[in-house]
């Protein structure tokens, strides 16, 4: 299973990167227990700064999050503006302040073959900060509209604004201002994509 959230790693030069990303966890027969995942997989392309930051010291921070604003801006570039962070407990690495919940990680094996690295990681120290309110269809459709936008460059424009028009459903239906704000956003970073010229 792919669980959705953000990983923050830290470069060569101590500049800390927050990236939206979904580790393979472990199937099981049972429900999974968020405070009970010791292991799972990161796949980042290889290419991107997360896999640059874990083949450079190998420890970073998992979070469990329904902030989908932050998931959007962090899909797209550097989240502005930059969340509050505050040292990791273990590794040496940072914790997103407002996350639900946060697994400080170490890189125990990899493998670096096509064109993303995949990287099992043992869980060191895990901690809750605050309860999931629950599920929200507008959270999900921003999300959806996040995993979109960052592959504006590789879909058709007319398939991408019909999926938008889609998501922009449950979004005017159940969202909040956060949500909205968020939804917003991506529309307008794909537009600004748009007219800088044609993508397919």
């Amino acid at each position: 299973m792919i669980v959705e959230g953000v990983v923050t790693t830290v470069s060569s030069a101590g500049v800390v990167n927050i990236a939206p990303m979904g580790p393979l966890v472990p199937d099981s027969e049972e429900p999974p227990r968020a405070e009970s995942l010791r292991r799972f997989w990161l796949r980042p392309f290889r290419t991107a700064r997360t896999c640059e930051n874990l083949l450079h010291h190998g420890e970073g921070v998992f979070h469990l999050t329904d902030d989908v604003l932050l998931l959007a801006r962090a899909a797209v570039g550097d989240p502005e503006p930059p969340p509050l962070l505050e040292p990791a407990t273990v590794v040496r690495g940072f914790v997103l302040a407002d996350c639900c919940r946060f697994y400080e990680f170490r890189v125990v094996a990899r493998e670096e073959r096509g064109e993303r690295a995949c990287f099992e990681v043992e869980v060191v120290h895990t901690a809750s900060r605050r309860e999931f309110l629950g599920f929200n269809r507008a959270r999900n459709a921003v999300l959806e509209a996040a995993i979109l936008a960052t592959r504006v460059h590789l879909l058709p424009r007319q398939q991408i604004e019909e999926d938008l028009a889609r998501l922009a459903s449950p979004v005017e239906k159940t969202a909040g201002p956060r949500e909205r704000q968020a939804f917003a956003f991506l529309r307008a970073y794909l537009e600004s994509v748009w007219q800088q010229g044609p993508t397919g």
